[in-house]
């Protein structure tokens, strides 16, 4: 098993640590036994100060240089082991963000000593000394990819430790159970007391509640960091083009008042609030002749199938006629919202068919740009997104998902022995696994199968 507090590694490590792009900074980071050698190679101070001289967390200006020749001025950042983000000594060299400098800074640190880092090495370090758990080193690339506040927050929350704060809550109630029953069985003559069938119900049924509840949130927090597929569907002309528009902010899909302009897929990523949606402008339902429209009508339906939402556009200003109703009939159990739209005209819709229809309806006027409040209201609660309280953890992976379901399998377990009135022992078996499951989760018991599983989704640097 891998424990937090095992050395990482012997080897200097180096990366650039900003994106690949051109930019005002780019910084290449240097961490391990050799991390202010390896810089003073390569950097020399205005100052002549040395690296190897400097205290935690001071800067010297000076210039990198490949050998005898200068590539570019910079400022060198120190940090003291193990008061650094991976617990070795590091040093930050921060030059001009051109990506051929960047390049070449980087080639001349390997020059010098360094090795190139693995994905997420530096992270990876930091757990293997102690300085996070897995659970936090997981939040790094969630906070890095968030798009946007709930994300962010849920992301910093995992950060911060209220995940592991969470999953060691449960844990430890467990492990007390275990303890006890074990006492209890293996020393009679101490006279330890007997725990009761309905006290030891009751605390499997907590921890067993607190794991749902941090399962039943799994899916709502991934939305927010995935996106959610999201189908715009309609009869032609009811305003699906213009609501793309609207919910991307530029014009992707032509706009007349013609029917059947659209006749193929138009596809964008927007934020709706705090949930991404990978939205669909889909071709108008309806029969026609026309083999191209067709086409488009055929995929049309292909979206709805594997959509994870549907906004279902409706023309307030026009009765429902039979292509409306057979949009409803096909959407069955697919998540759907229906949006009313050209509410600023007068209505003709039939609202209570609407409403005998669909939980979520919202009345909007894409083209004067009304009623996306209501709109991102109701896609936060078909989605139940609004539900999620960062404070409280939030599992964020799909390995944190498979242990938190494992040891909510175990718990259950060991409920229904009591409930059958198994031997205490097979009892604390099942408690057992659920520990261990718990253990995994925050990295406590990972094996190194997991841990290079977990980085080898970080990118380069982090």
């Amino acid at each position: 098993m891998i424990k937090n507090h095992t050395s990482a590694s012997s080897s200097t490590i180096a990366a650039i640590s900003t994106p690949q792009a051109v930019g005002g900074i780019g910084i290449v980071r240097i961490s391990g036994p050799k991390a202010k050698e390896v810089a003073q190679r390569v950097f020399t101070a205005k100052s002549g100060k040395q690296l190897r001289n400097l205290k935690g967390y001071q800067a010297l200006y000076g210039t990198v240089y490949d050998g005898e020749e200068r590539i570019d001025e910079a400022i060198a950042l120190n940090f003291n082991a193990p008061a650094s983000y991976t617990g070795e000594d590091v040093v930050e060299l921060s030059c001009h963000g051109g990506l051929y400098l960047m390049r070449r800074v980087l080639k001349a640190v390997f020059a010098a000593g360094a090795v190139p880092a693995a994905p997420g090495e530096f992270t990876r370090r930091a757990f293997l000394n102690g300085k996070i758990g897995l659970t936090e080193a997981e939040s790094v690339m969630q906070l890095i990819g968030a798009q946007g506040e709930q994300a962010a927050k849920v992301a910093l929350a995992g950060h911060d430790g209220a995940l592991e704060k969470n999953i060691t809550e449960i844990r430890e109630h467990l492990i007390q159970t275990a303890a006890h029953l074990s006492a209890w069985a293996d020393y009679p003559e101490e006279d330890i007391p007997e725990i009761s069938s309905d006290t030891l119900t009751a605390t499997l049924a907590e921890a067993q509640s607190k794991l749902e509840h941090l399962l039943h949130q799994f899916d709502a927090g991934r939305v927010l960091r995935e996106g959610v597929r999201t189908v715009i569907a309609g009869r032609p002309n009811v305003g699906k083009s213009t609501l793309m528009n609207l919910l991307a902010g530029c014009e992707r899909s032509i706009v007349t008042e013609f029917a059947g302009t659209t006749r193929d897929v138009v596809e964008d990523t927007v934020l709706l609030g705090d949930v991404p949606l990978l939205l669909a402008d889909t071709a108008g339902i309806h029969m026609t002749q026309d083999p191209v429209e067709q086409i488009g009508v055929l995929r049309a339906r292909e979206q709805i199938q594997q959509a994870q939402l549907v906004l279902a556009v409706f023309d307030s200003s026009q009765e429902l006629n039979e292509e409306d109703r057979e949009l409803v009939d096909f959407l069955g159990d697919v998540p759907s919202i229906a949006v009313i739209n050209k509410s600023d005209l007068p209505t003709k819709i039939d609202n209570e068919y609407i409403i005998n229809k669909f939980k979520q309806i919202v009345y909007i006027s894409a083209l004067k740009g009304s009623g996306l409040k209501e709109l991102q209201k109701a896609v936060a609660e078909l989605l139940q997104t609004e539900q999620l309280n960062p404070e409280e953890g939030i599992l964020f992976t799909e390995r944190q998902r498979d242990a938190a379901r494992r040891a909510n399998d175990c718990v259950k377990e060991a409920i229904q022995a009591v409930e059958h009135g198994v031997t205490l022992d097979a009892v604390t078996v099942s408690i057992e696994g659920a520990v261990s499951a718990l253990l995994e989760l925050t990295g406590e018991r990972a094996t190194e199968a997991v841990v290079d599983s977990v980085f080898s989704h970080f990118c380069v640097g982090k």
